[in-house]
C-alpha cells in the first residue's frame, strides 16, 4: 500500500462524521409549511373581511385595495410552491430505477 492511498483513506475516514445528518440542525419542514399555510388562511380571511367590511361601508377603498394586493401576491406565492413540488415530483418520476 502506497503512502497516497494511505493518506487517502484517512481523509476519508476522518470526513465520514461530517457526512452524517445532524436531525437537530434541520429544523422540521411540517413546522414551516404549517406556518405558512396559517399565514396564508389569515391573509384571506382578513381580505374576505376588509371586502365585506367595504361593501357595507365601514372600510375605506384603499384598505380594500391593499388587501386585495396581499391577498393576490399570497395567492401567486402558493401557486408557485405548487409549481415547484409538481416540478419536483415530475422529476423523481423521470428517474430511471
Amino acid at each position: 500500500m502506497d503512502v497516497r492511498s494511505l493518506y487517502a483513506a484517512q481523509k476519508y475516514a476522518a470526513s465520514m462524521p461530517a457526512m452524517e445528518p445532524q436531525p437537530e440542525a434541520v429544523p422540521p419542514i411540517e413546522k414551516d409549511f404549517a406556518k405558512f399555510a396559517n399565514e396564508f388562511s389569515g391573509t384571506l380571511e382578513q381580505a374576505e373581511t376588509t371586502a365585506a367590511n367595504a361593501m357595507t361601508g365601514d372600510a375605506d377603498p384603499h384598505a380594500l385595495v391593499e388587501a386585495l394586493a396581499q391577498s393576490e401576491l399570497a395567492v401567486e406565492a402558493v401557486v408557485a410552491v405548487r409549481d415547484k413540488v409538481v416540478e419536483a415530483y415530475q422529476e423523481i418520476l423521470r428517474m430511471p430505477v
